[in-house]
């Protein structure tokens, strides 16, 4: 019997595996589903016309799982609240909390405090990862450059 999970630990789901009819079929859909940025309307024939539609982000969601499966990739889907921990934020961005809350307190990334505790929003958190990736995308390419002038076999 699984152990219950405690209040302070979200349940991760386990990932799935997909077979080879799983996979075959997941590129299937993903080849046929649009790959546009507007709501999807699913028909159900066997529930006499019945359709759902669903929102733009879940089909972008369900068309990056479909890939995934067609490439026998395992896949879970995780929630992630709109606002984190600075535990939870640390870890998203994979470095340590102690670098974090240096980030925090030099304003580089918002947070808002709830008594003593800092919760940054997600948003906020993928907007300072993307730019902390630009930095250090050029950052690279530069010394990139640098070695390709000075010869460096780079």
């Amino acid at each position: 019997m699984p152990a219950k999970p405690s209040s302070r630990r979200a349940v991760r789901p386990d990932p799935v595996s997909p077979t080879k009819r799983e996979r075959r079929l997941a590129a299937e859909a993903s080849r046929l589903l649009p790959r546009v940025h507007k709501n999807l309307i699913l028909r159900m024939p066997r529930a006499k016309g019945t359709q759902v539609e669903l929102p733009a982000v879940a089909v972008r969601l369900l068309c990056d799982v479909l890939s995934h499966l067609a490439r026998g990739d395992a896949v879970a889907v995780v929630a992630t609240p709109d606002e984190l921990t600075s535990h939870q934020a640390a870890a998203i961005l994979g470095v340590s909390r102690p670098f974090l809350i240096k980030a925090l307190d030099a304003g580089h990334l918002k947070c808002r405090m709830v008594g003593t505790h800092r919760r940054i929003a997600l948003a906020d958190l993928i907007a300072y990862r993307d730019a902390m990736d630009d930095r250090r995308h050029t950052a690279l390419d530069a010394l990139t450059t640098q070695a390709q002038e000075l010869g460096m076999g780079y």
